[in-house]
């Protein structure tokens, strides 16, 4: 269990079993809890500079879910839904969450479970069709897992309804306490992938390769459904290279069963003048992942690769795919 610096609580999540649970457990530990009176607002971090960023991720904020905004989605679900925790204690140099929370993107607890999931279960069953719904794109649900234990509860809870499936992403190969759960088949697990050097390089703090492809091959033989993100793909010197490799380990090393079924999605990387700040100054050592010569503006301070950078990089890797996973769906790259 990951022992956080200091806890910053809202005091009303003490009336939650979980909040309860979690500040009990912690103060038990000898963690310093501060209490705050918004998780959205706390202005000794806003504060702090973006060197300190690494350090910000070693705290924990302990608050309720106020907005319950279902957003409609055409990728791998119907909604992206808000759900138990928004953002990481891992340190990813392209996080998207930083674009939303600047260098606050560190792991938020939400404890009213129950409202959260009432409300999945509730729009599952009333639809005349089985919907699906992302409940990991705020945060990392296997990492959350090893403090809270919401991903084994909402499991348990989800494999009741009548209706409905959800789904989330992991960096993490943490499953071993969801294995052996009564899933009913309702859960789709998608483990995203890097070459390893991407992984040493860029996801801090994230599973080894090795280890994330265990850990997808282990749910399938559980009866998880799973799919598989190549994401983000990061277009370093020798990014053919390193895809390649990584291409063709994932079709020597995943289960044939995976392989039956796994879908893909392909990433692109993008980028912003946020996180270009925040990595110059927190991790000056670090690659700089922002390349003029192959990179243009978004808007709004962000970048993608240009467009025949882009559109030369897919049309490789769905050579590459074709050659290794000729059977396998590409869901969509972007």
């Amino acid at each position: 269990m990951f022992i956080p610096k200091a806890i910053y609580y809202e005091p009303k999540s003490r009336e939650y079993e979980l909040g309860e649970r979690l500040l009990q457990t912690y103060e038990k530990q000898g963690v310093t809890l501060i209490p705050i009176e918004n998780h959205n607002n706390i202005e000794e971090m806003r504060k702090k500079q973006n060197s300190e960023f690494a350090n910000m991720k070693q705290n924990i904020i302990i608050g309720i879910r106020k907005t319950h905004k279902f957003v409609p989605n055409h990728k791998v679900s119907d909604f992206l839904v808000p759900y138990t925790s928004s953002g990481c204690i891992a340190m990813c140099m392209y996080c998207y969450l930083v674009c939303n929370y600047n260098k606050c993107s560190y792991l938020r607890l939400f404890v009213n479970r129950e409202e959260m999931l009432d409300k999945i279960i509730k729009v599952a069953n009333q639809s005349d069709k089985d919907l699906t719904f992302e409940i990991g794109s705020n945060s990392d649900l296997i990492l959350e897992n090893t403090i809270t234990n919401n991903l084994e509860w909402t499991i348990e809870n989800f494999s009741k309804s009548e209706k409905g499936y959800l789904t989330f992403p992991t960096k993490f190969d943490m499953v071993d306490s969801i294995l052996d759960l009564d899933h009913n088949g309702k859960i789709i697990v998608r483990m995203s992938m890097n070459p390893e050097e991407i992984i040493n390089r860029v996801e801090f703090g994230t599973s080894r390769l090795d280890n994330r492809i265990k850990a997808i091959n282990k749910l399938k033989e559980a009866g998880y459904k799973v799919g598989i993100l190549i994401a983000p793909i990061v277009l370093v010197d020798n990014w053919k290279t390193l895809y390649e490799e990584l291409i063709k380990k994932l079709s020597e090393e995943l289960s044939n069963e995976v392989k039956k079924e796994a879908i893909f999605e392909l990433i692109f990387m993008t980028y912003s003048y946020v996180h270009k700040m925040i990595n110059k100054e927190a991790f000056p050592n670090a690659i700089d992942l922002f390349n003029p010569e192959i990179m243009t503006g978004r808007g709004r301070g962000k970048y993608m690769y240009k467009k025949e950078v882009r559109e030369d990089g897919e049309e490789f890797l769905r050579k590459i795919m074709k050659k290794y996973f000729p059977d396998n769906k590409i869901l969509y790259i972007v």
